[in-house]
């Protein structure tokens, strides 16, 4: 997951305040304390996961028709191209929402006698790909399955996997650190009563990549995962903290 310069420092200042404040309340309830001295740190790893359901879908699909003449081949796609989009009307889609690329030509060519291709034309083949963008995954998520119903009408229609995404994790980046930061604080805190020590003063908080997986996946990858083709979807986040042992 990528960030911004602005959005890395705001992202690194909430870790620390967010560590801080809740190092500072086991701090008050214990008494102030000296945290000169000792040297001994401390490294943890905090994390926080939350599931997620995707609120845009993005989903493609192409047709494509062939022909030993250009111009009667352009004429069977263009008719192909109406059966598509009056089929995605039909199921709710509005036009203004369906992008169409442009045709894609490719020649096809002869065979020689030794199965090789050859120089010579026969004819050719042209595809078109249709894209819908929508906030109704439910809707377009149906539609990609049931678009193979085109083939009935002589279309050759090829579906592809939707992909999913959610547009409101901004809005859960700064919460989700928080959260990891928490943790683990809790962490060293139980690795510090383990050895009869407490910890002291944070020295160090370094942001973890984001990865967004489906649920229960085990991936992991240090740059990160941005998994589109589950429409539910399982974030986690990661802070690498350091405290000073006393």
């Amino acid at each position: 997951m990528n960030f911004s310069e602005g959005e890395k420092k705001i992202l690194y200042a909430v870790i620390i305040l967010a560590v801080s404040l809740v190092l500072c309340s086991f701090i008050i309830a214990g008494g102030i304390k000296d945290f000169s001295g000792d040297k001994n740190t401390v490294t943890v790893t905090g994390s926080a996961k939350k599931l997620i359901r995707s609120d845009l879908v993005l989903w493609r699909g192409n047709f494509s028709e062939q022909s030993a003449q250009l111009p009667e081949a352009y004429s069977k796609l263009k008719e192909s191209l109406n059966k598509v989009v009056g089929y995605l009307k039909t199921n709710g889609i509005e036009e203004k929402d369906i992008i169409i690329s442009a045709i894609q030509t490719f020649p096809l060519y002869q065979m020689n006698p030794n199965g090789m291709q050859s120089n010579l034309v026969e004819g050719y083949r042209l595809m078109q790909y249709i894209e819908i963008k929508s906030n109704n995954v439910e809707k377009i998520t149906e539609l990609s399955r049931s678009s193979t119903e085109l083939i009935n009408q002589g279309v050759h229609f090829e579906s592809q996997q939707p992909q999913y995404f959610y547009t409101k994790l901004n809005e859960l980046k700064v919460s989700m650190l928080a959260e990891a930061a928490k943790d683990a604080k809790n962490r060293a805190e139980s690795l510090a009563d383990n050895s009869g020590s407490r910890i002291g003063i944070l020295r160090s908080a370094k942001m973890g990549v984001f990865q967004i997986t489906q649920p229960n996946s085990t991936d992991v990858s240090d740059m990160g995962i941005n998994d589109t083709s589950s429409l539910e979807k399982e974030i986690t986040a990661v802070v690498n903290v350091e405290f000073s042992i006393k």
